[in-house]
């Protein structure tokens, strides 16, 4: 995974969650967080307000429902 990777992973998308990057760049949470800290300070992407609860209690992992856009 490079940078650029995961910029035009995220832009061509427009919105994704984490779990989506870490599958398909193949990178742990713990890594991709702290580029994505650096990504939101560049002013290129944001992080998506996600709802407290979906009412469809599936018992999704926070990386399923934490979601990033391209700004």
């Amino acid at each position: 995974m490079n940078l650029q990777e995961l910029k035009e992973f995220v832009s061509n998308f427009g919105r994704v969650s984490v779990a989506e990057m870490k599958l398909y760049l193949q990178i742990e949470g713990d890594t991709l967080r702290p580029i994505l800290d650096g990504l939101i300070q560049q002013g290129m992407v944001q992080k998506s307000p996600t709802a407290e609860e979906c009412h469809t209690c599936q018992k999704c992992e926070s990386e399923e429902i934490e979601f990033y856009e391209w700004v």
